[in-house]
Formats: C-alpha cells, structure tokens, sequence
C-alpha cells in the first residue's frame, strides 16, 4: 500500500533456510529523521507461524498507532 506516513513499522524474518524464519525483527521509526528501535523475537518452530510472536506484533502495531507497516516479503538467510 506504499508509505502513509509515521509513526512507520517494518517486519522482516531471518533464518538459516529461506523457508523457515527463526527470526522476527521489527524496526520502528516514530518520526522523519529519528532513529529507529529495533526488537527482535526469536522463535523454535517458524516465527511466521508463532502466535505469541504474532499477537506481539499487532500490539505493537496498534500501540504505536502506526501509519505505514511494511513486511519483507522473503526470508533474509542468516550466515
């Protein structure tokens, strides 16, 4: 849906296979120019799939009253 502005919300997954994302990191932005904050789960089965990491995330999400939310769409391999 493309950049709607801020607070701003991005989620990509890392793993060591690229159809298995141990890994969730979500980096937000709060403002133009301002650092961004990064957290990450870790997870045993795969993160996509972990409900606990998952319901974290849309909290998240609405805590942060984010505007914009982007989520990588592959898994990024983890050497």
């Amino acid at each position: 849906m493309g950049f709607k502005g801020y607070p701003e919300i991005s989620i990509s997954y890392t793993g060591s296979r690229s159809d298995f994302a141990e890994e969730v990191i979500v980096t937000f932005i709060a403002e133009e120019g301002s650092s961004p904050m990064e957290e990450r789960f870790k997870s045993k089965s795969d993160a996509r799939e972990d409900e606990v990491i998952q319901s974290a995330i849309v909290k998240m999400i609405e805590r942060a009253e984010a505007k914009t939310v982007t989520q990588a769409e592959e898994i990024s391999i983890k050497s």
